[in-house]
């Protein structure tokens, strides 16, 4: 995904350039979206923003006027040699690299600017792992606003009982308050995609909304329940923790993944911790 500047705003002497599928590029040209974009997220001159996919720097030129500190992270050579040359003496450090390995924290330390705030359009093949990714930098981010799937972004907001809710709902809300803020038509992109887009917003918390003994044996259970999404935790917990062990976290063993909220995750999470099973790597869904 990206971002295109209106045809009227191109720059002279950079050639026109056609969006690549291998990097699941479609460029966000809509300025009614864009400027709808940059209001949602509020920027202060001294807030340092981090923008992931610039494309052809539509929502870039935006950010640039309203933040006196602005990184922008792309993989395309080509795209980024465009950015060089229409943003030279701008206040902005461009970072040729793949979002999805990128040191956000180093990146936070350098300017000793914390936290920061991430935005991006982002290429619907890779918006699963690179928020993981992103999440596990929750502690250098303030917020993020980022263009999902619909489909994905229903996933992220949902609610224990909705059937949207699962493994990528509990880790995102975890770190976040989480909150769609508007759906983007597939017109409003060059090429179209063949889905309706989503801007959501995610607020990092300040601290966890229940306490684990440790995050990893969190991760590792939320996975393992959601690839039996429609069991039972009796038995999709079978060999992790007895019926009796899920009673004593505060838990029906009877009750089916979908409908546990985070405070309940986090007290079999530590159950497991303290029955002291030792368990294979629960493989994601």
């Amino acid at each position: 995904m990206g971002w295109i500047k209106n045809k009227s705003e191109q720059v002279v002497g950079i050639e026109p350039f056609h969006a690549r599928k291998r990097f699941g590029q479609h460029f966000l040209h809509d300025p009614a979206i864009i400027q709808r974009i940059v209001s949602a997220i509020a920027l202060e001159p001294s807030d340092t923003v981090v923008e992931i996919g610039p494309g052809l720097g539509a929502l870039t030129g935006l950010l640039s006027a309203s933040s006196e500190h602005l990184h922008v992270v792309e993989l395309d050579c080509d795209l980024a040699q465009r950015l060089a040359l229409e943003f030279q003496g701008r206040n902005l450090h461009l970072h040729v690299a793949d979002a999805l390995d990128f040191d956000f924290a180093a990146l936070a330390s350098a300017d000793e600017l914390l936290p920061l705030r991430v935005v991006g359009n982002l290429p619907y093949n890779i918006s699963t792992p690179l928020l993981f990714h992103l999440l596990a930098y929750s502690h250098v981010i303030r917020d993020m606003h980022l263009m999902f799937q619909r489909e994905v972004a229903d996933r992220i907001v949902a609610s224990p009982g909705n059937r949207h809710y699962g493994r990528l709902s509990v880790m995102t809300q975890w770190h976040c308050r989480a909150e769609k803020l508007f759906d983007v038509g597939p017109g409003a992109f060059v090429p179209p995609p063949r889905v309706t887009s989503s801007m959501v917003r995610l607020t990092m918390r300040a601290a966890p909304p229940a306490p684990v003994s440790d995050p990893v044996t969190l991760g590792r259970l939320v996975a393992k329940v959601f690839s039996h999404r429609r069991k039972t935790l009796r038995n999709c917990l079978r060999g992790w923790l007895t019926p009796a062990e899920i009673v004593a976290a505060g838990v029906d063993p009877g009750a089916r993944p979908e409908t546990l909220d985070l405070g309940q995750f986090a007290r079999l999470s530590n159950q497991v911790g303290a029955a002291g099973c030792h368990w294979a790597e629960a493989k994601p869904r």
